[in-house]
């Protein structure tokens, strides 16, 4: 079991999902370690996110993991960039958005309320990470980049929103890099 990750797959620490898919790739004993190495590694992710019905993508083997892939990478650019202050270019995020093909649909639920949600034709790998290319972009224009950081420790990659309070947050996980850098800390005093 890495840093990072759970028998059941990556931890989901970033209090947004658009960061959760980055972090799906996080360095571990000084090696990044990739949670997806399947579609279907890919597709737990999304259902583990609440981001995705537990259907199987209808594309060859390899489809959905090669689009994610590509996805968190233009992804980690773009949060880079943005949290650098530069503007990023969008046109790999919109083609992806674009891709998606979804549309908003009012439906009525049980209660007789009506709600809108987000509903894609088909399930291509590109529709499956329609949500996710949506948060991303909300993210990209209407997040508050001053709470988006990447953890302090200097071995960690992860990203994060910080929704603290005071807006102090330093790392991934308190219980993971924030102790670890607690210890380092201690040790080095008592030298």
């Amino acid at each position: 079991m890495s840093l990072h990750s759970t028998p059941t797959g990556p931890l989901f620490l970033a209090d947004h999902p658009a960061l959760d898919f980055i972090n799906s790739v996080a360095q571990a004993g000084g090696e990044p370690h990739d949670a997806w190495q399947s579609d279907e590694d890919v597709l737990r992710w999304l259902v583990q996110a609440g981001l995705a019905a537990g259907h199987a993508a209808a594309a060859a083997p390899g489809g959905l993991l090669h689009q994610a892939r590509q996805l968190r990478d233009t992804l980690r650019v773009l949060v880079a960039q943005k949290k650098a202050g530069r503007t990023p270019d969008v046109t790999p995020l919109n083609r992806a958005l674009a891709a998606a093909g979804g549309c908003n649909q009012l439906i009525t639920g049980e209660d007789g309320a009506l709600h809108i949600t987000r509903v894609y034709p088909e399930q291509t790998p590109a529709a499956l990470l329609g949500p996710v290319a949506e948060r991303a972009a909300s993210l990209l224009a209407e997040g508050d980049f001053a709470r988006v950081r990447e953890c302090e420790h200097p071995e960690c990659t992860l990203w994060f929103y910080d929704q603290t309070k005071a807006h102090r947050r330093r790392w991934c996980s308190m219980a993971l890099c924030g102790n670890r850098a607690k210890v380092a800390r201690f040790r080095q005093q008592q030298k």
